[in-house]
């Protein structure tokens, strides 16, 4: 078998459609452009998400989301969660010790009446208060 013996599959390949071509040929007149108009000029392209002069889906639907790429510190109220703030030493380990609080939690921010006196408590720069 030689190189000028090898022919594609059987059904692999389709003849070149040939437009305008006359009218026997079913692809003439127009050429399969349907009527007149813009579409019917050579050029002439529609946007992705154009819906004939209707709202697009991606401005019907309302804008929703955002993920922000500071990570909010979990807060404990010092006043309900009483075993945080008798403590002796203020880090994050002590407080998951007490406290159920996820491994993802990074940060930690005492909150209540009573959470700037436990500011002298604290141990961790990942642990904070309220107030001044």
């Amino acid at each position: 078998m030689g190189i000028e013996n090898l022919t594609p599959a059987e059904g692999s390949t389709h003849s070149r459609k040939r437009v305008g071509r006359g009218c026997g040929s079913g692809m003439g007149k127009t050429s399969t452009r349907g009527g007149k108009g813009q579409t019917a000029r050579s050029g002439s392209k529609r946007k992705r998400n154009f819906e004939g002069g209707q709202t697009p889906l991606a401005r019907r639907l309302p804008k929703i989301g955002f993920n922000s790429r500071v990570m909010k510190p979990y807060i404990i109220n010092v006043d309900k969660i009483t075993s945080v703030a008798e403590l002796a030493e203020i880090t994050m380990e002590s407080i998951r010790g007490v406290h159920k609080v996820a491994q993802v939690v990074k940060k930690v921010k005492l909150v209540g009446a009573n959470a700037k006196a436990l500011a002298s408590k604290i141990k961790d720069e990942n642990v904070t208060t309220t107030g001044k």
